[in-house]
């Protein structure tokens, strides 16, 4: 048994950084982790950048660095997409391998090169479930697999999220990020509540086991939030019983 999961290590590190999603699969790793970005119409320009660059600068935090180099000797996959209306899922980053710092900054750099694109306007957190359940799905060798919705607003088309989560999803975990407005300006309709919100997320989009809700006051405050979430999320702790 311990000779199987050394070659399976092996296998795991040899593997390319961008390499394709089949080739990922195969490969073993010690959590597969998708974030999934709300870019609907409550998301404007500004918002949309601040939100892409704190997740950059929140997965080259040390915090996050460290998570991610101390944990057992499996890489970490992540995959990024943004999300919108029932349609629309746009991947942002592959299926990667995270095992040092050099990779985590490699994403970074992707993800600030990236400039929005045309989306609908209307929120579906519940297709946004759906898409990360299924790319979780593409990765059966991981010993946890999560997915994040992030969110500034409740889901306003395509399937109920409570439906889609009361449905099962499968053995994962889904936490959430939610955002808040601590600058409340005429004219802006995202006018809900962060408690409000947090509740919402809490009865219809969390997941699994240990699931949770991190809070983020603002797009100013995705950074701080996005770091807080990743180290809780990647602590090596959470590794210490492998399967």
């Amino acid at each position: 048994m311990v000779g199987l999961r050394a070659a399976s290590l092996a296998l795991a590190c040899a593997a390319a950084m961008f390499g394709s999603a089949g080739s990922a699969a195969s490969d073993a790793c010690r959590q597969a982790l998708v974030l999934a970005l709300d870019v609907s119409g409550s998301v404007d320009a500004r918002e949309y950048r601040l939100q892409l660059d704190g997740l950059a600068a929140a997965l080259e935090h040390p915090q996050v660095v460290e998570a991610v180099e101390l944990g057992p000797s499996a890489p970490i996959r992540l995959q990024v997409f943004e999300w919108s209306g029932p349609g629309f899922q746009r991947l942002l980053v592959p299926w990667t391998a995270l095992e040092n710092r050099a990779d985590l900054a490699q994403v970074a750099t992707r993800l600030r090169a990236i400039t929005r694109t045309d989306a609908p306007k209307e929120t579906a957190i519940g297709m946004a479930l759906r898409h990360a359940a299924r790319a979780l799905r593409e990765m059966p060798g991981c010993w946890k697999r999560t997915a994040d919705i992030s969110g500034d607003g409740q889901s306003n088309t395509g399937p109920r999220p409570r439906d889609v989560v009361q449905a099962g999803l499968g053995q994962i975990t889904v936490n959430a990020l939610v955002i808040g407005h601590d600058d409340a300006r005429d004219g802006d309709a995202r006018q809900v509540d962060v408690g409000e919100l947090s509740s919402y997320f809490r009865a219809n989009v969390l997941y699994g086991p240990d699931a949770f809700v991190q809070v983020a006051l603002g797009f100013e405050d995705y950074e701080r939030a996005m770091v807080a979430k990743l180290t809780r999320e990647l602590e090596p702790g959470l590794f210490g019983a492998l399967p």
